[in-house]
């Protein structure tokens, strides 16, 4: 008799891009500059977490969409990282996005630009390879804004479809889509992971302490998700589930660049929600993950052991 198959992640990416980063010393606004590195990546959301994902070791697919024109270096990347490719080709190139990353502050400017538009038939395309992809018990990560031509309930539709076929859906976007996503009739995330500002946007108020931030979790809460991560940046991330609530906190790191953190705090809960780890551990790994990409360019962990210290070392406060 065959063992029934273990649950697998799948992450989507509606509107991926490939990112420049460009190092500089100290950026000066107005003035030519000379830069002291410049590297490309494949990125966006479900690109960062997937890659995370792969070098963590946990089997991994990435779907999306992707300009036929420029879709090499995605190709090569989920190649030489064991992801297997779900993205369905659409006309055009893949949006570029230019990170700036300033040594001397210690924190990247970001200048994304519009990717290609998504047709009817292509959406249609994915939602029809979710569906024969997906099964009951795997973890889906979606991620990212959304891509001309997808309506702000791209992602709450998402959500229905993938719930549908069992499977536990983590969100992370912000803005209308995810208003539209938590205000759906239908299922709603398993966990989303807003910052502080993503927060009050959907709250429509300020959230200035962990009280009123603990009091937002619970509004989130009742609406039928499972747990709500809130990322605070240097102030670590406050995870919150029924009847729990955990603040962690790593050291400072010395950040080479902060594109991809929250990202590999994703993929951290996620590795650590398919392991079915308590809230503590969920929150430590998470942390681990965002503070270890601190150090790297582009959507890759240090070695497995590097992650595996952070996560030791990592302060928690059980709040609940």
């Amino acid at each position: 008799m065959t063992a029934p198959a273990l649950p697998a992640v799948m992450t989507v990416t509606l509107n991926p891009a490939i990112d420049q980063t460009i190092t500089l010393d100290r950026l000066a606004v107005g003035h030519v500059q000379r830069a002291k590195t410049v590297q490309h990546n494949a990125g966006g959301k479900g690109i960062n977490v997937a890659g995370c994902l792969a070098d963590w070791g946990v089997p991994v697919a990435a779907a999306g969409f992707l300009g036929a024109d420029n879709q090499a270096a995605f190709a090569a990347f989920m190649t030489a990282k064991g992801i297997a490719d779900h993205f369905v080709r659409v006309p055009g190139e893949t949006r570029t996005n230019i990170k700036i990353a300033d040594l001397s502050a210690g924190d990247t400017t970001d200048i994304n630009l519009p990717g290609p538009a998504v047709t009817a038939p292509a959406w249609a395309m994915l939602i029809k390879s979710l569906t024969q992809t997906v099964r009951a018990g795997d973890l889906v990560v979606l991620g990212g804004s959304l891509p001309p031509g997808l309506p702000e309930t791209a992602y709450a539709d998402l959500c229905a479809v993938l719930s549908a076929t069992g499977a536990r859906v983590v969100l992370d976007t912000s803005g209308a889509p995810l208003t539209a996503a938590l205000a759906a009739s239908g299922p709603k995330p398993w966990c989303i992971k807003p910052n502080r500002a993503e927060l009050e946007g959907w709250a429509g108020r300020p959230l200035p302490d962990r009280a009123a931030l603990l009091a937002a979790a619970a509004d989130l809460l009742a609406l039928g998700l499972g747990r709500v991560v809130i990322s605070l940046g240097a102030e670590g991330a406050l995870f919150v589930e029924a009847g729990q609530a955990v603040q962690v906190c790593l050291p400072p790191v010395q950040a080479v660049s902060t594109v991809g953190a929250g990202d590999a705090m994703v993929a951290g809960l996620t590795a650590a929600a398919l392991a079915d780890a308590p809230l503590d551990r969920a929150a430590r790994l998470a942390a681990a993950f965002a503070c270890a990409k601190l150090a790297q360019v582009g959507p890759h962990l240090p070695a497995r052991s590097v992650v595996e210290d952070l996560a030791a070392t990592a302060e928690t406060v059980v709040l609940r």
